[in-house]
């Protein structure tokens, strides 16, 4: 006999869930991540798989758990293009309480600990959520034996690059992350890059970058370098941003510049977060000639003034001390500021004395008009750039904002154009053929809720509150959220290139 439950009765819908066959959502508002309009119907979901969708009040199964969504809407679970963290070490409940199934990992050049070893932990361990493997660009120097300060490879070095890239392709990656902004991607040349982005050319893989520069002088040169890795491959753009850029006008010339690129061939793609302030290291304020592996100290001892000069210079050109704030100790919460004036300091002395490795803040270089067009762009997916950890909004608020500022409040986007930005943009960007939009075969990652509720709970001065309002998340067929907490469930898989 059909056993009914409400979606918001999280035991009971548990219990249900163990001993039925299927899962069956009666009367939801079916957003299929396609972009397609928005139909009322009834979904069976059946061994972790959609097995059929049907009009609504039409859908049948023996022994299935019924979840009523009243009108409520289901769409695809969201797909994070750009995240950081370990879900074997820390909970990715702030994720799955914004609706995402799938996060994307190895990032900015860097997938230190995410090798064949982790990924065998986690097949046994399982997951809260999907993870999509990257290969750092510094990680796979360091297969290579190649030293972070090295410039200029010899072709033995490029040769042993290439054939480190090769076997992580083969091993699943689904392709380079670069951080060319920071160590040791900013002391990678063209030749360099070129060599590393013919392999994914040839393996039909992804390049993923936090570019060059993102300064509004800069940015179409960032791109074109990145470009010309793979002129005829797939290469995405990371949290898009003009940085110190004013305006929609702006935003438009940077659309059309990249749509010129996609044009000439090149498979260019972007995602964005939508907020106007990043988060990262504050080695991005330092020069490149102190960044490591440089001898810092001597660095202090020999070039002090001209070092104090540059940072001061730099400071100011970000905005000034006031639109920096802290995100790691000591001075977490407080800009840099208050932190320079309690310490009675300067703000270029308290950063040098920091190091280019002392820790990370939010920076508000950006504008809000400029962003929220970027972010409605139909050819731009949605990203958190955020982690469980980090103490910037994006990693707890992202996708609530979304259905929140930009569908709720009128801000340019319909709800079928949001869900689209959010699952079957970033599955076709990662060509994810399984996930991303609900139709039959498909891989059961699903969220339901009212976007009339949907609230962003988090914000500087607390930036780890989880959004409220996603009722119900589901990752393979299996109910992982609910009433607002992750249910223990660990369904997820690392995922493999299709």
């Amino acid at each position: 006999m059909r056993r009914l439950i409400t979606a918001l009765a999280a035991s009971a819908l548990l219990a249900s869930s163990a001993l039925a066959d299927s899962t069956l959502f009666t009367n939801a508002q079916i957003v299929d991540g396609t972009g397609a309009e928005a139909f009322m119907g009834d979904v069976l979901v059946t061994d972790g798989l959609i097995a059929e969708i049907y009009a609504p009040g039409e859908g049948k199964a023996e022994n299935a758990a019924v979840i009523h969504a009243k009108g409520r809407v289901l769409a695809p679970g969201f797909i994070d293009l750009h995240t950081h963290g370990d879900p074997l070490k820390t909970s990715f409940a702030n994720f799955l309480a914004m609706g995402v199934t799938t996060v994307t990992l190895g990032m900015d050049g860097s997938s230190d600990g995410l090798d064949v070893d982790w990924k065998a932990r986690a097949g046994t361990q399982g997951l809260e959520l999907n993870v999509i493997p990257m290969t750092g660009h510094g990680t796979v120097r360091q297969m290579a034996g190649i030293g972070d300060g090295v410039r200029a490879l010899t072709s033995a070095q490029k040769d042993a690059l290439k054939a480190a890239m090769a076997q992580e392709l083969a091993d699943g990656s689904f392709g380079l992350s670069m951080g060319l902004e920071y160590v040791p991607g900013v002391y990678s040349d063209a030749a360099e890059m070129k060599a590393l982005g013919d392999v994914i050319t040839d393996h039909d893989a992804i390049i993923m970058s936090h570019m060059r520069s993102e300064d509004d002088a800069d940015v179409e040169d960032a791109i074109d370098e990145l470009v010309a890795m793979a002129p005829t491959g797939r290469v995405h753009i990371s949290h898009l941003k003009v940085v110190y850029g004013k305006g929609e006008d702006r935003a438009d010339d940077l659309l059309a510049f990249m749509e010129g690129k996609r044009a000439s061939g090149t498979k260019l793609s972007a995602d964005i977060y939508p907020y106007a302030a990043s988060f990262t290291g504050i080695g991005i304020l330092f020069p490149e000639w102190a960044l490591p592996p440089t001898d810092y100290k001597a660095v202090r001892a020999e070039r002090e003034d001209e070092l104090i000069a540059y940072l001061n210079a730099r400071i100011t050109k970000r905005g000034g001390p006031e639109a920096l704030l802290f995100g790691t100790k000591p001075f977490a919460g407080q800009t840099l500021a208050d932190a320079a004036r309690a310490g009675g300091k300067d703000p270029a002395h308290l950063i040098a004395d920091l190091g280019p490795r002392g820790g990370s803040a939010a920076h508000f270089v950006m504008d809000r008009k400029l962003v929220d067009r970027l972010v409605i762009a139909p050819e731009v997916a949605l990203s958190t750039d955020g982690s469980p950890t980090m103490r910037h909004p994006r990693g707890y608020g992202t996708y609530a904002r979304l259905f929140e500022y930009y569908v709720e409040c009128g801000h340019g986007l319909s709800l079928e154009a949001a869900i689209h930005k959010a699952s079957g943009l970033p599955a076709e960007i990662m060509k994810l053929k399984g996930r991303g939009i609900i139709k039959p075969g498909m891989k059961a990652d699903l969220v339901l809720f009212d976007p009339t509720q949907v609230q962003e709970k988090t914000s500087f001065v607390s930036p780890h509150e989880n959004a409220t309002g996603f009722d119900l998340v589901m990752v393979g067929g299996v109910i992982s959220y609910s009433n607002n907490q992750p249910t223990g469930a660990r369904p997820g898989h690392v995922l493999k290139p299709e």
